[in-house]
Protein backbone atom coordinates (compact mmCIF):
# COMPACT_ATOMS: atom_id res chain seq x y z
CA UNK A 1 0.00 0.00 0.00
CA UNK A 2 1.47 2.99 -0.63
CA UNK A 3 2.42 5.65 1.65
CA UNK A 4 -0.19 8.55 3.25
CA UNK A 5 1.86 10.44 5.47
CA UNK A 6 5.02 11.05 5.87
CA UNK A 7 6.48 10.17 10.02
CA UNK A 8 9.36 12.03 12.15
CA UNK A 9 11.40 9.02 13.87
CA UNK A 10 12.62 11.73 16.14
CA UNK A 11 8.90 12.71 17.26
CA UNK A 12 6.30 11.00 15.84
CA UNK A 13 4.59 13.46 14.58
CA UNK A 14 2.75 12.79 11.14
CA UNK A 15 2.90 15.01 7.97
CA UNK A 16 0.84 15.49 4.97
CA UNK A 17 3.14 16.73 2.40
CA UNK A 18 6.98 16.98 1.80
CA UNK A 19 6.41 20.60 2.28
CA UNK A 20 5.01 20.28 5.63
CA UNK A 21 8.06 17.53 6.08
CA UNK A 22 10.86 20.96 5.27
CA UNK A 23 8.90 23.54 7.38
CA UNK A 24 9.02 20.96 10.16
CA UNK A 25 12.54 20.16 9.93
CA UNK A 26 13.55 23.38 9.92
CA UNK A 27 11.71 24.51 12.89
CA UNK A 28 12.70 21.37 14.85
CA UNK A 29 16.09 20.24 12.98
CA UNK A 30 14.56 17.23 12.77
CA UNK A 31 15.78 14.98 9.46
CA UNK A 32 14.82 11.40 10.05
CA UNK A 33 11.70 11.06 8.20
CA UNK A 34 10.01 7.94 6.67
CA UNK A 35 6.75 6.80 4.38
CA UNK A 36 4.26 5.94 6.79
CA UNK A 37 0.49 4.11 5.78
CA UNK A 38 -0.78 5.81 8.41
CA UNK A 39 -3.04 9.12 7.89
CA UNK A 40 -2.88 12.04 9.54
CA UNK A 41 -5.82 12.34 11.71
CA UNK A 42 -8.29 15.31 10.01
CA UNK A 43 -11.62 16.06 12.60
CA UNK A 44 -13.58 18.57 11.13
CA UNK A 45 -15.64 20.87 13.71
CA UNK A 46 -19.18 20.45 12.75
CA UNK A 47 -19.79 24.12 14.08
CA UNK A 48 -16.93 26.40 12.79
CA UNK A 49 -15.28 23.25 10.11
CA UNK A 50 -12.36 23.46 11.60
CA UNK A 51 -9.86 21.18 10.70
CA UNK A 52 -7.96 19.51 13.91
CA UNK A 53 -4.99 17.21 13.07
CA UNK A 54 -5.13 15.59 16.40
CA UNK A 55 -7.06 14.60 19.47
CA UNK A 56 -5.10 17.03 21.66
CA UNK A 57 -5.62 20.09 19.32
CA UNK A 58 -9.53 19.19 18.88
CA UNK A 59 -9.54 19.21 22.73
CA UNK A 60 -8.10 22.54 22.84
CA UNK A 61 -10.48 24.01 20.33
CA UNK A 62 -13.37 22.71 22.77
CA UNK A 63 -11.95 24.36 25.15
CA UNK A 64 -11.43 27.63 23.50
CA UNK A 65 -14.83 27.63 21.68
CA UNK A 66 -17.14 25.19 23.57
CA UNK A 67 -17.79 23.27 19.97
CA UNK A 68 -17.54 19.92 20.94
CA UNK A 69 -19.23 17.63 17.77
CA UNK A 70 -16.34 16.47 15.32
CA UNK A 71 -16.38 14.76 12.20
CA UNK A 72 -13.77 12.15 11.13
CA UNK A 73 -12.75 12.90 7.70
CA UNK A 74 -9.23 11.25 7.23
CA UNK A 75 -10.12 8.93 5.19
CA UNK A 76 -11.48 11.37 2.78
CA UNK A 77 -8.54 13.36 3.30
CA UNK A 78 -5.75 10.74 2.78
CA UNK A 79 -3.87 10.50 -0.33
CA UNK A 80 -1.13 9.00 -1.43
CA UNK A 81 1.82 11.63 -0.63
CA UNK A 82 4.31 12.64 -3.55
CA UNK A 83 8.01 12.38 -2.53
CA UNK A 84 9.19 15.24 -5.00
CA UNK A 85 10.31 17.89 -3.94
CA UNK A 86 8.02 20.73 -5.19
CA UNK A 87 9.38 22.56 -7.96
CA UNK A 88 6.52 25.32 -9.03
CA UNK A 89 8.19 27.89 -6.23
CA UNK A 90 11.63 27.76 -8.05
CA UNK A 91 10.38 27.83 -11.45
CA UNK A 92 8.53 30.61 -11.22
CA UNK A 93 11.44 32.50 -9.61
CA UNK A 94 13.63 31.27 -12.10
CA UNK A 95 11.41 32.97 -14.84
CA UNK A 96 11.38 36.15 -12.98
CA UNK A 97 15.33 35.65 -13.21
CA UNK A 98 15.05 35.68 -16.51
CA UNK A 99 12.87 38.37 -17.06
CA UNK A 100 15.34 40.73 -15.95
CA UNK A 101 14.73 41.26 -12.51
CA UNK A 102 17.51 40.64 -9.94
CA UNK A 103 18.02 37.15 -8.81
CA UNK A 104 18.87 38.95 -5.29
CA UNK A 105 16.22 38.01 -2.34
CA UNK A 106 13.64 39.92 -2.05
CA UNK A 107 12.71 43.22 -0.07
CA UNK A 108 10.41 42.18 2.90
CA UNK A 109 7.99 44.82 4.11
CA UNK A 110 4.42 45.01 6.35
CA UNK A 111 1.53 44.06 4.71
CA UNK A 112 -1.14 46.78 4.62
CA UNK A 113 -4.34 45.94 6.62
CA UNK A 114 -7.92 48.12 7.39
CA UNK A 115 -6.41 50.52 9.40
CA UNK A 116 -10.08 50.99 11.07
CA UNK A 117 -10.41 47.11 11.95
CA UNK A 118 -6.33 47.48 13.43
CA UNK A 119 -7.77 50.59 15.89
CA UNK A 120 -10.53 48.00 16.29
CA UNK A 121 -7.92 45.37 17.92
CA UNK A 122 -5.94 47.59 19.66
CA UNK A 123 -8.82 49.04 21.40
CA UNK A 124 -9.78 45.63 22.47
CA UNK A 125 -5.92 44.80 24.09
CA UNK A 126 -4.52 43.58 21.47
CA UNK A 127 -0.72 44.33 20.55
CA UNK A 128 -0.12 45.90 17.68
CA UNK A 129 1.71 42.81 15.89
CA UNK A 130 -0.73 40.65 16.69
CA UNK A 131 -3.81 42.50 15.60
CA UNK A 132 -1.88 43.22 12.24
CA UNK A 133 -0.98 39.51 11.68
CA UNK A 134 -4.63 38.43 12.57
CA UNK A 135 -6.10 40.96 9.77
CA UNK A 136 -3.35 40.06 7.14
CA UNK A 137 -4.31 36.15 7.33
CA UNK A 138 -7.83 36.64 8.30
CA UNK A 139 -8.32 38.67 4.94
CA UNK A 140 -8.84 42.11 6.11
CA UNK A 141 -12.55 40.74 6.26
CA UNK A 142 -14.35 42.02 9.32
CA UNK A 143 -13.39 42.20 13.14
CA UNK A 144 -14.70 39.04 14.19
CA UNK A 145 -12.57 37.19 11.95
CA UNK A 146 -9.53 38.53 13.21
CA UNK A 147 -10.63 37.51 16.58
CA UNK A 148 -11.06 34.56 15.78
CA UNK A 149 -8.28 33.73 13.96
CA UNK A 150 -6.04 35.33 17.23
CA UNK A 151 -7.89 32.47 19.35
CA UNK A 152 -7.41 30.04 16.93
CA UNK A 153 -3.71 30.71 17.04
CA UNK A 154 -2.76 32.15 20.21
CA UNK A 155 -0.49 29.23 20.70
CA UNK A 156 1.79 29.79 17.84
CA UNK A 157 5.28 30.99 18.53
CA UNK A 158 5.56 33.79 15.95
CA UNK A 159 1.33 35.31 17.08
CA UNK A 160 3.46 38.38 18.12
CA UNK A 161 6.04 39.00 15.11
CA UNK A 162 4.86 41.29 12.32
CA UNK A 163 4.12 39.68 9.17
CA UNK A 164 6.23 40.47 5.89
CA UNK A 165 5.62 40.36 2.26
CA UNK A 166 8.00 40.34 -0.81
CA UNK A 167 7.74 44.66 -1.59
CA UNK A 168 6.92 44.17 -5.14
CA UNK A 169 3.76 42.21 -4.04
CA UNK A 170 0.26 44.14 -4.60
CA UNK A 171 -1.50 43.79 -1.30
CA UNK A 172 -4.61 45.71 -1.58
CA UNK A 173 -6.81 45.76 1.48
CA UNK A 174 -10.25 45.03 0.44
CA UNK A 175 -13.10 47.33 1.87
CA UNK A 176 -14.54 46.67 5.22
CA UNK A 177 -17.37 44.53 4.86
CA UNK A 178 -19.37 46.50 7.81
CA UNK A 179 -19.74 49.89 8.86
CA UNK A 180 -18.15 51.73 11.55
CA UNK A 181 -21.88 51.78 13.64
CA UNK A 182 -21.80 47.58 12.62
CA UNK A 183 -17.99 47.24 13.45
CA UNK A 184 -19.10 48.90 16.93
CA UNK A 185 -22.29 46.81 17.25
CA UNK A 186 -19.82 43.62 16.48
CA UNK A 187 -17.02 44.29 19.13
CA UNK A 188 -19.41 45.15 22.07
CA UNK A 189 -21.00 41.65 20.72
CA UNK A 190 -17.64 39.96 21.15
CA UNK A 191 -17.16 41.49 24.14
CA UNK A 192 -20.32 40.69 25.78
CA UNK A 193 -19.73 37.41 24.38
CA UNK A 194 -16.16 36.85 26.46
CA UNK A 195 -18.00 38.56 29.37
CA UNK A 196 -20.04 35.84 29.14
CA UNK A 197 -17.74 32.95 28.79
CA UNK A 198 -15.62 34.14 31.58
CA UNK A 199 -19.14 34.42 33.99
CA UNK A 200 -19.64 30.99 32.85
CA UNK A 201 -16.21 29.19 33.29
CA UNK A 202 -16.39 31.52 36.72
CA UNK A 203 -19.90 29.95 37.69
CA UNK A 204 -18.39 26.59 36.77
CA UNK A 205 -15.14 26.68 39.18
CA UNK A 206 -17.86 28.05 42.22
CA UNK A 207 -19.56 25.38 41.54
CA UNK A 208 -16.72 22.74 41.73
CA UNK A 209 -15.55 24.25 44.85
CA UNK A 210 -19.16 24.46 46.60
CA UNK A 211 -18.74 20.99 45.70
CA UNK A 212 -15.16 20.29 47.19
CA UNK A 213 -16.78 22.13 50.84
CA UNK A 214 -20.00 20.15 50.46
CA UNK A 215 -17.71 17.03 50.43
CA UNK A 216 -15.48 17.97 53.19
CA UNK A 217 -18.56 18.85 54.75
CA UNK A 218 -19.67 15.72 54.94
CA UNK A 219 -16.67 13.94 55.81
CA UNK A 220 -16.62 16.13 58.75
CA UNK A 221 -19.97 15.54 59.70
CA UNK A 222 -19.00 11.47 59.57
CA UNK A 223 -15.91 11.85 61.71
CA UNK A 224 -18.06 14.09 64.17
CA UNK A 225 -20.30 11.36 64.21
CA UNK A 226 -17.69 8.40 64.74
CA UNK A 227 -16.40 10.43 67.42
CA UNK A 228 -19.89 10.96 69.48
CA UNK A 229 -21.19 6.99 68.51
CA UNK A 230 -17.66 6.22 70.33
CA UNK A 231 -18.34 8.31 73.47
CA UNK A 232 -21.68 6.77 73.87
CA UNK A 233 -21.04 3.42 73.45
CA UNK A 234 -18.13 4.09 76.35
CA UNK A 235 -20.39 6.06 78.80
CA UNK A 236 -22.99 3.24 78.28
CA UNK A 237 -19.79 0.66 78.97
CA UNK A 238 -19.70 2.89 82.43
CA UNK A 239 -23.18 2.93 83.32
CA UNK A 240 -23.46 -0.80 82.90
CA UNK A 241 -20.54 -1.29 84.81
CA UNK A 242 -21.90 0.73 87.74
CA UNK A 243 -24.95 -0.74 87.66
CA UNK A 244 -24.03 -4.10 87.72
CA UNK A 245 -21.20 -3.21 90.67
CA UNK A 246 -24.73 -1.52 92.33
CA UNK A 247 -26.72 -4.66 91.85
CA UNK A 248 -23.98 -6.85 93.58
CA UNK A 249 -23.52 -4.31 96.26
CA UNK A 250 -27.39 -4.36 96.92
CA UNK A 251 -26.88 -8.22 96.78
CA UNK A 252 -24.53 -8.52 99.71
CA UNK A 253 -26.55 -6.08 101.96
CA UNK A 254 -29.60 -8.27 101.28
CA UNK A 255 -27.99 -11.26 102.39
CA UNK A 256 -26.30 -9.13 104.98
CA UNK A 257 -30.10 -8.41 106.34
CA UNK A 258 -30.94 -11.66 105.87
CA UNK A 259 -28.53 -13.22 108.20
CA UNK A 260 -29.00 -10.30 110.57
CA UNK A 261 -32.96 -11.31 110.91
CA UNK A 262 -32.00 -14.89 111.14
CA UNK A 263 -29.56 -14.25 113.90
CA UNK A 264 -32.66 -12.07 115.63
CA UNK A 265 -35.14 -14.31 114.95
CA UNK A 266 -32.82 -16.98 116.68
CA UNK A 267 -32.49 -14.76 119.94
CA UNK A 268 -35.69 -14.66 120.32
CA UNK A 269 -37.07 -17.83 119.74
CA UNK A 270 -33.66 -18.61 122.42
CA UNK A 271 -31.63 -20.68 120.00
CA UNK A 272 -27.81 -20.43 120.16
CA UNK A 273 -26.43 -18.35 117.13
CA UNK A 274 -26.17 -20.16 114.30
CA UNK A 275 -22.53 -22.02 113.66
CA UNK A 276 -20.87 -19.75 110.52
CA UNK A 277 -18.95 -23.34 109.78
CA UNK A 278 -23.09 -24.47 109.13
CA UNK A 279 -23.55 -21.78 106.78
CA UNK A 280 -20.41 -22.95 104.49
CA UNK A 281 -22.17 -25.71 102.56
CA UNK A 282 -24.92 -23.34 101.96
CA UNK A 283 -22.73 -20.65 100.72
CA UNK A 284 -21.10 -23.23 98.10
CA UNK A 285 -24.97 -22.91 96.77
CA UNK A 286 -23.43 -20.06 94.77
CA UNK A 287 -19.98 -21.04 93.79
CA UNK A 288 -19.46 -18.41 91.58
CA UNK A 289 -19.07 -15.93 94.10
CA UNK A 290 -16.57 -17.97 96.24
CA UNK A 291 -14.77 -18.93 92.78
CA UNK A 292 -14.49 -15.29 92.17
CA UNK A 293 -10.94 -14.17 91.50
CA UNK A 294 -9.88 -10.65 90.93
CA UNK A 295 -8.79 -9.87 87.16
CA UNK A 296 -6.00 -7.24 87.17
CA UNK A 297 -7.31 -4.56 84.74
CA UNK A 298 -6.38 -4.48 81.60
CA UNK A 299 -6.88 -0.76 80.58
CA UNK A 300 -6.17 2.80 82.16
CA UNK A 301 -10.05 3.13 83.14
CA UNK A 302 -10.22 -0.24 84.58
CA UNK A 303 -7.10 0.74 86.77
CA UNK A 304 -8.31 3.81 88.31
CA UNK A 305 -11.86 2.62 88.94
CA UNK A 306 -9.83 -0.57 91.05
CA UNK A 307 -7.88 2.36 92.87
CA UNK A 308 -10.81 3.57 93.52
CA UNK A 309 -12.48 1.08 95.06
CA UNK A 310 -9.08 -0.32 96.97
CA UNK A 311 -8.85 3.19 98.45
CA UNK A 312 -12.46 2.92 99.40
CA UNK A 313 -12.13 -0.52 101.03
CA UNK A 314 -8.92 0.08 102.69
CA UNK A 315 -10.52 2.79 104.74
CA UNK A 316 -14.17 1.41 104.68
CA UNK A 317 -15.00 2.82 108.22
CA UNK A 318 -13.87 6.32 107.06
CA UNK A 319 -16.53 7.24 104.66
CA UNK A 320 -16.28 11.31 105.57
CA UNK A 321 -12.14 10.75 105.20
CA UNK A 322 -12.48 8.47 101.88
CA UNK A 323 -15.29 10.99 100.13
CA UNK A 324 -13.20 13.99 100.76
CA UNK A 325 -9.91 12.17 99.05
CA UNK A 326 -12.38 11.60 96.41
CA UNK A 327 -13.14 15.55 96.12
CA UNK A 328 -10.29 16.54 96.43
CA UNK A 329 -8.60 14.27 93.54
CA UNK A 330 -11.50 15.68 91.18
CA UNK A 331 -9.95 19.11 92.08
CA UNK A 332 -6.64 18.47 90.66
CA UNK A 333 -7.24 16.34 88.06
CA UNK A 334 -10.23 19.63 87.08
CA UNK A 335 -7.60 22.08 87.30
CA UNK A 336 -4.97 20.39 85.18
CA UNK A 337 -8.29 19.77 82.80
CA UNK A 338 -9.06 23.98 82.93
CA UNK A 339 -5.62 25.13 82.85
CA UNK A 340 -3.05 22.53 81.04
CA UNK A 341 -0.82 25.42 80.51
CA UNK A 342 0.00 26.23 84.32
CA UNK A 343 2.74 24.54 85.53
CA UNK A 344 1.30 25.51 89.16
CA UNK A 345 -1.76 22.94 88.75
CA UNK A 346 0.32 20.39 87.24
CA UNK A 347 2.98 20.23 90.47
CA UNK A 348 2.13 18.91 93.67
CA UNK A 349 4.85 19.00 96.99
CA UNK A 350 4.00 15.81 98.38
CA UNK A 351 5.49 16.97 101.80
CA UNK A 352 2.38 19.54 102.07
CA UNK A 353 0.54 19.01 105.18
CA UNK A 354 -3.16 19.47 103.81
CA UNK A 355 -2.15 17.03 100.87
CA UNK A 356 -1.16 14.47 103.38
CA UNK A 357 -4.07 15.24 105.38
CA UNK A 358 -6.26 14.58 102.26
CA UNK A 359 -5.11 12.61 99.89
CA UNK A 360 -1.03 11.34 100.74
CA UNK A 361 -1.91 9.62 103.93
CA UNK A 362 -4.44 7.78 101.95
CA UNK A 363 -3.44 4.44 100.45
CA UNK A 364 -4.33 4.58 96.97
CA UNK A 365 -3.92 8.55 96.21
CA UNK A 366 -0.87 9.08 94.91
CA UNK A 367 -0.85 5.77 93.13
CA UNK A 368 -4.43 7.42 91.69
CA UNK A 369 -2.92 10.43 90.52
CA UNK A 370 0.37 8.69 89.10
CA UNK A 371 -2.55 6.69 86.87
CA UNK A 372 -3.34 9.87 85.51
CA UNK A 373 0.14 10.71 84.03
CA UNK A 374 1.94 12.79 87.45
CA UNK A 375 5.34 11.28 87.94
CA UNK A 376 7.37 12.05 91.00
CA UNK A 377 10.48 13.92 90.84
CA UNK A 378 13.03 15.54 93.01
CA UNK A 379 14.17 12.78 94.61
CA UNK A 380 10.40 12.13 95.44
CA UNK A 381 9.77 15.47 96.86
CA UNK A 382 7.05 16.48 93.94
CA UNK A 383 4.49 14.84 91.82
CA UNK A 384 4.64 16.65 88.50
CA UNK A 385 2.51 16.11 84.93
CA UNK A 386 4.75 17.62 82.03
CA UNK A 387 2.85 19.20 79.96
CA UNK A 388 3.45 17.19 76.91
CA UNK A 389 1.69 14.33 78.64
CA UNK A 390 -1.28 16.00 79.67
CA UNK A 391 -4.08 13.82 78.18
CA UNK A 392 -7.28 15.04 77.70
CA UNK A 393 -8.90 11.84 77.43
CA UNK A 394 -7.17 10.17 80.34
CA UNK A 395 -8.17 13.54 82.39
CA UNK A 396 -11.79 12.96 81.59
CA UNK A 397 -11.84 9.19 81.74
CA UNK A 398 -10.81 10.03 85.84
CA UNK A 399 -13.11 12.69 86.14
CA UNK A 400 -15.97 10.46 85.26
CA UNK A 401 -14.37 7.85 87.68
CA UNK A 402 -14.48 9.97 90.52
CA UNK A 403 -17.64 11.17 90.06
CA UNK A 404 -19.50 7.92 90.01
CA UNK A 405 -17.47 7.51 93.81
CA UNK A 406 -18.72 10.27 94.93
CA UNK A 407 -22.31 9.72 93.98
CA UNK A 408 -22.68 6.23 93.83
CA UNK A 409 -23.30 5.26 97.75
CA UNK A 410 -22.61 1.56 96.55
CA UNK A 411 -19.30 2.50 95.22
CA UNK A 412 -16.68 0.10 96.21
CA UNK A 413 -18.75 -1.57 98.55
CA UNK A 414 -17.61 -5.25 97.40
Amino acid sequence: MAGVSLKCGDCGALLKSVEEAQEHAELTSHSNFSESTEAVLNLVCTVCAKPCRSKTESDLHTKRTGHTEFVDKTSEAAKPISLEAPKAMDESHEVVDASGSSSEPQEMIVPEVDKKLLEELEAMGFPTARATRALHYSGNTSLEAAVNWVVEHENDSDIDEMPLVPVNAKVEAPKPALTPEEMKIKAQELRERARKKKEEEEKIMEREKEKERIRVGKELLEAKRIEEENERKRILALRKAEKEEEKRAREKIRQKLEEDKNAERRRKLGLPPEDPAAVKPSASAVPEKKSFVPVKPVTKLEQMRECLRSLKQNHKDEDAKVKRAFQTLLTYIGNVAKNPNEEKFRKIRLTNPSFQERVGGLKGGVEFLELCGFEKIEGGEFLFLARDKVDMTVLNSAGSELNSAIVNPFFGVL
